[in-house]
């Protein structure tokens, strides 16, 4: 299962807003790349396909592909802000590692 908390939803909800987004899922991918592997990649999308694993929390629609969930299993979305920058915080039981700046993973 993968879930969002509260800032991170009212975030998701501020952006659907201001892009006219309303009513689009929210994707969740991992994808090869970065200096510890993998990255992960969130962006809106209309539906998800039949393979995707769904999920609803506090009002945003997720879509994980098949590949991806195996690597996002438990894990929870956050927003942070702080005096170094604003965004989106993947916190993930199933990383080995992560790289200096927590862009990318290992798993």
């Amino acid at each position: 299962m993968v879930t969002i908390t509260e800032k991170a939803a009212a975030k998701v909800q501020e952006i659907a807003e201001a892009e006219a987004l309303i009513g689009q899922g929210l994707r969740l991918r991992v994808v090869g790349g970065g200096c510890a592997g993998f990255t992960y990649d969130l962006f809106f999308e209309d539906k998800p396909t039949d393979m995707d694993e769904q999920f609803e929390d506090k009002g945003v629609k997720l879509y994980v592909d098949p590949l991806s969930y195996q690597y996002l299993d438990g894990t929870e979305i956050d927003y942070v802000e702080s005096t170094a920058g604003a965004g989106f915080k993947f916190v993930n039981p199933n990383t080995k590692s992560t790289c200096g700046c927590g862009s990318s993973f290992s798993a």
